[in-house]
């Protein structure tokens, strides 16, 4: 699968001008690319579920992140970014502005993005899903349910130590297939986002409560969520049988370890594999 950078669709969603059109990423090997549409009001979401309902469930199509100010129970939520691999359609849901209404707002055949996320017959993909875990279950009381995390993956299938675990910028860097000039452009994309809500960059992560949100964290939300899908056909054509129990297993335990009043979602014990995976 090949999945390229965003640009906006104008429905359903809120119709969007770029400032700087050299955001907007384009692929001259494809002419399907994914849309990019901002969900900010409950008509928003009525197409929203539309979008989402009757998709193929193998290969997986729901890669999913999270962003917000310290992202967990002590933080907050401010955008849900949606990848749809089957249909090519990146949606932004704004949390911090819709609340629960992004939850619970049901379409007229009844579903909603609650019943999605906790159901287990429907395959949901996360990047380290802990602390998405976290802040949706502290915040909105959501128990996640039919999680595949490519973070684990990544560390069932690499043929050296496993001790310790990989972030996402570095699994995107070293194993998702791009070409030189996606190349280029993700890194620009990535470090004018941090530039923005990196405090050790001097920004801050009120960015993702501004609005309207800047080109630059629009790009920045979309374009990793639309590597996911690569990440996942890579670790999973490397899955063994028993890795695969043992990635499902761990997974299960990450959700309940989120949820627990001791959960932790800061510090170097995050980087260090599950025991007896080393």
């Amino acid at each position: 699968m090949s999945v390229t950078h965003g640009i906006f669709d104008p429905s359903p969603g809120l119709e969007y001008t770029f400032s700087d059109p050299s955001l907007i990423f384009r692929a001259a090997s494809l002419d399907d690319e994914p849309s990019l549409l901002i969900i900010n009001t409950v008509g928003d979401l009525t197409g929203l579920l539309k979008g989402l309902s009757d998709l193929p469930a193998w290969p997986p199509s729901l890669f999913i992140d999270l962003e917000g100010t310290n992202l967990s129970r002590n933080g907050t939520i401010s955008i849900l970014q949606i990848f749809v691999s089957s249909t090519r359609k990146t949606y932004l849901v704004d949390i911090y502005t819709l609340g629960d209404k992004a939850f619970s707002h049901s379409a007229s055949d009844g579903s909603t993005l609650r019943f999605i996320l906790e159901s287990p017959s429907i395959p949901k993909v996360f990047f380290d899903v802990r602390n998405d875990s976290d802040a949706l279950f502290a915040h909105y009381g959501i128990n996640l349910a039919g999680i595949q995390d490519l973070q684990l993956m990544e560390l069932a299938t690499r043929t050296f130590s496993k001790r310790f675990v990989k972030g996402l910028g570095k699994c995107i860097e070293y194993d998702a297939p791009m070409t030189p000039s996606e190349r280029a452009k993700w890194k620009a994309c990535k470090d004018a986002g941090r530039n923005l809500f990196a405090p050790e960059c001097g920004g801050s992560y009120e960015v993702f409560n501004a609005r309207p949100l800047s080109d630059e964290i629009i790009q920045y939300c979309a374009q990793d969520v639309q590597f996911l899908p690569r990440l996942w056909h890579k670790y999973d054509q490397r899955m063994t049988g028993n890795w695969r129990l043992r990635v499902e297993a761990e997974v299960k335990r990450r959700i309940i370890l989120s949820k627990s009043v001791s959960y932790n979602g800061n510090g170097r014990h995050k980087a260090l594999a599950p025991g007896g995976w080393a």
